[in-house]
């Protein structure tokens, strides 16, 4: 034992050498530093996300796409008439399960998600879940002109936020259900379309049209590989639309290119706000919602009938159209058939989810995009480069019309493996990006990010609430307050007490609602605002800010003690404060306030 020890005696002084201790402190806050995201959290969360997920995926793609709607294509090809019966039942189906077994019959798939991870913290209803994606299965299996990314994005979602729940155990925090909510939504789009790089990028850009949600990156990376990994063990790797794919282009190409996604931008602009206010239009239509879906089915058939009627074939703008691709890519179509196709697929996709058809348009936009890419390419006499320019053109369309430019790209090389067309389709991309505008094809989606979250979700109202404020007795009557508090203290609003509690504001402006010669009758009780939030000094900074912003006419929230003592005031004005310009966190920049009730605007 003593050999042992002074064999060790060189490498125990080595260890407890001061400045060998001071590296090794270092490397322990660097690794800490490193690793203070909870990434254990997520590499338990993100990977059953991942997997419920893809099992969803699996199941919902074979119905659609193995045992449906093959079959309604055969024999619509062979019965074009009856493609409007037969969309109008599956519409009708998907209307009457909407309309009954759902709460918001208008409220579905990614406008549901981006709605939830802007208004409501990431929560997702659960009880209509299995309606709506019924719903979903009916509107695309018959022949809604949709595909499956809508069922996929509204899937993974909701399923993400429905596991926050189930894992509180893991130390979830409330904002940890948005992050959720968009790794599903990403683990959804990576599975359908069998590209996980597409999933991941466009759950970052679907909630905004200039930003990020950059918070649930890692979540999201992790949720669709697995996803895509579970997908891929049943269904196969191989890229949904195969390319023939050149390995080369010209600098005219790529003048050519820019080009294509001008006229795209201009397109796709078009059809945003004409879609917008179809959309609008529907959803204060005051019919019943069953009605409206079978309309649609009607005109959605009518489309396909009449397309076919014009240019007999087996290419018809109607249904997931997965096969389309290959029939604009390796078979001869006329230009003039082809612009027909892109045309009549953008009003045909009006008619199917601007009538309140559950889904997406994802795909849609993908096909005209690659419809109008191809026609461009014959019309300037490249027809051999035909890939390339439709390449572009579905890159183009799903830039201007989702304002996702970086999804895009992605997704054409994903799903296309046409890699080698990355540089064309981004620059087509990037002009169709810039000339649509703002205009998007969603109503829920925000400019950016106006606020970062995540500091909001750590600051407690303590840090920045207003501790002395100046309180009305309830008893007082509006003549003493305006002689005593009012004529002294420029302030919108007061908070109101009674026995040493608070009972509710009273705003300046409700003055002039009493006549000054009955003042002395009138109590400040009488006009008080009893319907005041009350807040604890816990409560987050992102939480108060939602209650005064969904509560329109509020001036203040009164922050109180577990006793019910009132220990503060937070006001808007506060809150604005406390994310002053400098970039820096609210904890850092700002200390508990210390004056007295602030107007509020």
């Amino acid at each position: 034992m003593n050999d042992r020890v002074r064999k060790a005696g060189p490498f125990l002084k080595l260890g407890n050498h001061p400045r060998l201790r001071k590296y090794t402190a270092l490397l322990q806050q660097d690794l800490s530093a490193t690793y203070s995201r909870d990434l254990h959290k997520w590499l338990i969360v993100a990977p059953i996300g991942g997997v419920l997920t893809g099992l969803l995926i699996t199941l919902i793609a074979e119905i659609i796409l193995k045992w449906m709607w093959p079959h309604f294509l055969s024999f619509f090809l062979l019965h074009p008439l009856l493609m409007i019966p037969g969309l109008a039942a599956g519409f009708l189906i998907a209307g009457l399960l909407m309309q009954y077994l759902t709460p918001d019959p208008d409220e579905h798939s990614t406008e549901e998600i981006i709605r939830s991870y802007h208004e409501h913290h990431g929560d997702i209803r659960m009880r209509p879940f299995i309606p709506k994606l019924a719903a979903a299965i009916a509107t695309v299996g018959f022949g809604g002109s949709a595909a499956l990314e809508g069922p996929s994005i509204y899937g993974g979602g909701a399923l993400g936020s429905w596991l926050w729940a189930k894992l509180k155990w893991l130390r979830m925090e409330p904002r940890d259900r948005r992050i959720m909510l968009i790794s599903g939504a990403a683990a959804g789009m990576g599975a359908v379309f069998r590209a996980p790089l597409t999933g991941i990028v466009f759950a970052l850009e679907m909630p905004y049209k200039d930003d990020l949600a950059h918070e649930a990156l890692l979540p999201s990376l992790i949720a669709s590989v697995v996803a895509y990994a579970t997908l891929a063990s049943f269904l196969g790797t191989q890229p949904l639309f195969n390319f023939a794919g050149g390995t080369t282009f010209s600098g005219n190409q790529l003048l050519w290119a820019a080009l294509l996604g001008l006229g795209c931008g201009l397109v796709t602009m078009v059809f945003d706000r004409a879609y917008r206010r179809v959309r609008e239009f529907m959803v204060g239509l005051r019919v019943a919602h069953w009605i409206k879906m079978t309309a649609g089915g009607i005109l959605t058939g009518l489309c396909g009938w009449a397309f076919l009627r014009m240019f007999p074939g087996h290419l018809v703008p109607i249904g997931p159209n997965y096969e389309a691709v290959g029939g604009i890519l390796q078979h001869a179509h006329g230009t003039i058939e082809l612009l027909a196709f892109g045309v009549v697929k953008l009003v045909a996709t009006t008619f199917t989810l601007g009538f309140g058809g559950i889904s997406a348009m994802f795909v849609p936009l993908f096909l005209t995009g690659g419809s109008f890419g191809a026609a461009f390419a014959q019309t300037i006499g490249q027809a051999h480069a035909l890939d390339l320019y439709a390449a572009v053109g579905m890159a183009a369309f799903l830039a201007g019309g989702y304002k996702t430019p970086l999804t895009a790209v992605v997704f054409v090389a994903e799903a296309t493996g046409g890699h080698s067309y990355i540089i064309p389709a981004l620059i087509g991309a990037a002009v169709a990006y810039a000339v649509s505008g703002e205009v998007s094809v969603s109503g829920d989606q925000r400019v950016h990010e106006t606020v970062k979250v995540a500091e909001l979700w750590r600051i407690p109202v303590s840090e920045v609430m207003q501790r002395q404020v100046i309180s009305v007795d309830a008893r007082s009557t509006l003549r003493e307050f305006s002689r005593s508090v009012g004529a002294h203290q420029l302030h919108a609003a007061y908070p109101v007490s009674a026995d040493g509690r608070p009972v509710g504001i009273i705003a300046m402006r409700s003055l002039g609602q009493v006549p000054p010669e009955k003042w002395d009758e009138v109590h400040v009780a009488d006009l008080a605002e009893r319907g005041v939030t009350r807040v604890p000094p816990d409560c987050a900074l992102y939480e108060a800010l939602r209650i005064l912003t969904d509560q329109r006419g509020q001036h203040m929230l009164l922050v109180t003690s577990p006793a019910g003592k009132l220990e503060g005031i937070l006001t808007k004005t506060d809150l604005l404060s406390a994310l002053h310009a400098t970039g820096k966190p609210a904890s850092e920049s700002h200390s508990p306030r210390q004056d007295t009730a602030s107007a509020v605007p």
